[in-house]
C-alpha cells in the first residue's frame, strides 16, 4: 500500500507506472470505454435542487477529479464512508481497519444529469469494478469500490445497472462494487482537497489519475467540463 502524504518522488515514477491499472471492460482491447447508459434510472427533475451521490473507487484524488470535470456536478468533495466519526482522519482510515472507503460526495443538479449517469461515468472511466478491496497501486478495504446510496431510489438504480453490466459481459471479470447504504460522509483534511488540480506533476497523478479525465473527454464530449469551468471543492 502507497500511503500518499505528500508528492511522490520522481524516483518511484517508473513502479507508479507499472502499478497502473486503467478500466477494461471485456468489450475494449487496451483502454476504458463508454458503456451503455443505465436502463433503469431516476427521473429529471425540473425544479431547482441539489442531489447527493456518494461513490468510492480508490484513491480519492482521481474519483474526486473526474467528477470536477462533469457538467452538471456543482461540487465535489473528497472524504471518507463507512465507518465511524472517530477514526474519519486519514492516518487511521490508511491502516486499514476502520471500516472506512476512501469516497467523494457529488453535489449534482439532477436537471442536467441523472444520478445513472453519474453512475455511467463511475463505471466507465473512474475505476475497475472488478478489483477487489484495491484500485491500481493501492491495496486495502479502504481501496474498495462501494455505491453508498442515499435513498431507495438510488438503491434500485444502483443494483439494475451492477446486473445490466453484468447480464451483458460488459467486464472480463465479475464485478466486486458494493452496494451499501449512506450512514454518513466526512470530509477529508484540507490537503486531500482538490488534490489532482493542485498537483499535476505529481507522478501518482499523472499516471493514475490524468489519464481517467482523458478519457472522460474522450468518450462523455457531451458531459466533459473543461479545467477552466471546474467547480470549486467546498467543504459543505
Amino acid at each position: 500500500m502507497i500511503r500518499r502524504t505528500a508528492i511522490l518522488p520522481a524516483s518511484i515514477a517508473a513502479l507508479l507506472m507499472l502499478a497502473v491499472s486503467a478500466c477494461q471492460p471485456a468489450s475494449a482491447a487496451g483502454g476504458a470505454v463508454r458503456l451503455p447508459a443505465p436502463g433503469v434510472d431516476a427521473p429529471r427533475v425540473a425544479a431547482q435542487t441539489v442531489q447527493t451521490a456518494v461513490l468510492a473507487g480508490g484513491c480519492f484524488w482521481g474519483v474526486e477529479s473526474v467528477f470536477e470535470h462533469v457538467k452538471g456536478v456543482r461540487r465535489v468533495v473528497a472524504g471518507y464512508a463507512g465507518g465511524s466519526a472517530r477514526t474519519a482522519h486519514y492516518d487511521q482510515v490508511s491502516e486499514g481497519d476502520t471500516g472506512h472507503a476512501e469516497s467523494v460526495r457529488v453535489r449534482f443538479d439532477p436537471a442536467q444529469i441523472s444520478y445513472g449517469q453519474l453512475l455511467q461515468v463511475f463505471f466507465s472511466v473512474a475505476l475497475d469494478p472488478t478489483q477487489l478491496d484495491r484500485q491500481g497501486p493501492d491495496s486495502g478495504t479502504q481501496y474498495r469500490s462501494a455505491i453508498f446510496y442515499a435513498n431507495d431510489e438510488q438503491k434500485k438504480v444502483a443494483a439494475a445497472y451492477i446486473a445490466q453490466l453484468t447480464a451483458a459481459r460488459s467486464f472480463a471479470a465479475p464485478i466486486v462494487t458494493q452496494v451499501v447504504p449512506l450512514q454518513a460522509f466526512y470530509p477529508a483534511e484540507a490537503y486531500h482537497q482538490h488534490y489532482a488540480r493542485r498537483h499535476p506533476d505529481d507522478p501518482y497523478i499523472v499516471y493514475n489519475d490524468a489519464p481517467k479525465v482523458a478519457h472522460l473527454k474522450q468518450l462523455f464530449p457531451e458531459l466533459y467540463r473543461p479545467e477552466r469551468q471546474v467547480v470549486e471543492v467546498r467543504l459543505h
